[in-house]
């Protein structure tokens, strides 16, 4: 009696399981499907190690009695936490379930996300976010927004202590949208996710714009207008497998160092097309990706915000083994300038990476600040001191190539030595100075330029005075001469040197003074 007592129970028990991987149930996981949609306990699978998630709050159900939702209880209420692993690394994940309620969240919903989000904070491991939502379950009113606000404060508590990464793989919409802006990287499929704090039926009544939901909040409007998200993937699959690669640079908290791996790519590699790489003509392009394929580890590169002010590029690569965050000015995208957006993106991503003990490397060929009224009124001033501001902050080794042209306040803000920049390197096409040669000229000789009415002796003599400037301040070796730039070197030799710069900032201290936080140029 007693035996069967319990094997009744442990039925019970595995019936109670079955019903609750259901969900929503057959149907509505078929709806998922036929929308190209994963469901939310197939996207844990492929996210996290074979056979790794334990799952909490398996029998959570909403505790709500209005609205005829007493008699809708399911299990789980519509997200799926836990904990697993990816490559061997502990991770805490949720998984919004739009299945059940539509994946709307509710008072016992965001508990269960709360409770998933303290437990990383105790053991210092990374949260993953997979947003599937309608957002928040209206029918609990006051409760859902409260739930809400809960998860955000408990975002704000983990900025910088551990990484937050959150992918979008169907709506979020409204209040929902602020936790993932909250978390450090965004990542959206192309086919089914938006985001947008109001919809455009509302979009329409208060503005009369027309708008679809793929115009106003897709994936590729986040990816390369907003800059909100930093990641697009084609398929929720493809999304996934990217969040396993962009934890393999970072570490579990900000207490740990990056994973380090072991590297079967020469230290000492030379890349002989560098010497040739930089064209001739300092106006023409090139584009700075290829130098730093073939610089890196086995010429890998994780982009961030790939679409978004490509002016700038930023990511992850390795040296040596060692994860390492990548910032360099892209010369084939608006000649590499510094505008609002890249000063923005490069700004965030190199305060990611001070947090969390990820040493930069700063590759440079800036002319400067662009100009223009569109860029003064929306506030170039601020945003380009929110980049001087993160690198100036930053304390992890910080290694720096100027490749070509560092010109004024651009030169300074692009971690120059006077911002605590702990090895310079330059190569000997680089052009050090306040000024272009150009634009130098013609303040430096503009009376001599005056009077001069024959045009071609104009040219020539604006010609001449343009190499003497060239001679004189456009070339490392001014710079070197005062210590500013610590060595020119062979541009085939760059992999080595930065590996070897690397080793000797292994053990760097740096501090900044004592304060309950700082006030960077919002």
């Amino acid at each position: 009696m007693i035996k069967m007592a319990i094997e009744d129970k442990i039925k019970d028990l595995m019936a109670r399981r079955e019903q609750a991987r259901l969900g929503g149930g057959i149907a509505r996981i078929e709806s998922q499907h036929k929308k190209g949609k994963l469901t939310a306990r197939e996207r844990i699978e492929i996210l996290l190690d074979e056979g790794s998630f334990e799952e909490f709050d398996m029998f959570v159900t909403h505790t709500s009695h209005d609205f005829g939702l007493e008699k809708q209880r399911i299990l789980s209420d519509g997200v799926v936490t836990g904990y697993g692993t990816i490559d061997g690394r502990i991770v805490y994940v949720y998984s919004q379930d739009f299945t059940v309620f539509g994946g709307s969240l509710s008072e016992a919903y965001a508990k269960k996300i709360c409770k998933v989000m303290d437990q990383a904070m105790k053991v210092g491991a990374p949260v993953i976010g997979l947003n599937d939502s309608g957002g928040a379950r209206i029918q609990e009113g006051v409760k859902s927004l409260a739930g809400y606000a809960e998860i955000f404060q408990r975002n704000i508590n983990a900025s910088g202590v551990i990484p937050q990464i959150s992918a979008i793989f169907g709506p979020c919409a409204g209040g929902a949208v602020y936790s993932p802006a909250l978390t450090d990287f965004i990542l959206m499929s192309e086919r089914n996710s938006y985001m947008f704090v109001t919809g455009p039926k509302v979009v329409k009544t208060v503005t009369g714009e027309v708008v679809t939901v793929d115009e106003l909040g897709g994936a590729h409007v986040h990816a390369a207008k907003s800059g909100v998200s930093h990641f697009i993937s084609e398929t929720e699959e493809e999304g996934l497998m990217m969040i396993r690669k962009l934890l393999s640079y970072l570490p579990s908290n900000n207490l740990e160092d990056p994973p380090m791996v072991q590297c079967n790519d020469p230290i000492d590699r030379l890349e002989d097309s560098l010497n040739y790489f930089i064209p001739s003509d300092p106006n023409k392009p090139y584009d700075v990706k290829d130098i730093i394929y073939a610089v890196v580890d086995d010429n890998e590169f994780l982009e961030v915000h790939r679409h978004y002010a490509k002016n700038i590029v930023t990511g992850f690569a390795k040296f040596d083994g060692m994860p390492v965050g990548v910032v360099a000015n892209q010369p084939s995208y608006l000649a590499g300038v510094l505008d609002i957006d890249a000063s923005r993106k490069a700004a965030r991503f190199v305060r990611f990476c001070d947090a969390f003990n990820i040493p930069l490397v700063t590759m440079v060929d800036v002319p400067g600040f662009l100009p223009g009224t569109q860029q003064e009124y929306g506030g170039i001033i601020l945003h380009g001191a929110k980049l001087m501001f993160a690198y100036g902050e930053a304390t992890v080794p910080k290694v720096t190539i100027t490749l070509r042209k560092s010109y004024g306040g651009a030169h300074d803000v692009m971690s120059s030595k006077q911002l605590r920049g702990d090895i310079n390197y330059a190569w000997p096409s680089a052009e050090i100075a306040v000024m272009g040669p150009k634009g130098a000229i013609e303040v430096l000789r503009s009376r001599e330029l005056a009077e001069i009415t024959d045009e071609e002796e104009k040219k020539r003599f604006i010609a001449e005075k343009e190499q003497e400037y060239k001679d004189k301040f456009a070339n490392p070796y001014e710079a070197a001469k005062f210590g500013y730039i610590d060595d020119v070197i062979e541009p085939r030799n760059t992999r080595f040197r930065v590996i070897r710069a690397l080793q000797a900032l292994a053990t760097k201290k740096d501090t900044n003074p004592p304060r309950k936080h700082c006030n960077i140029p919002l």
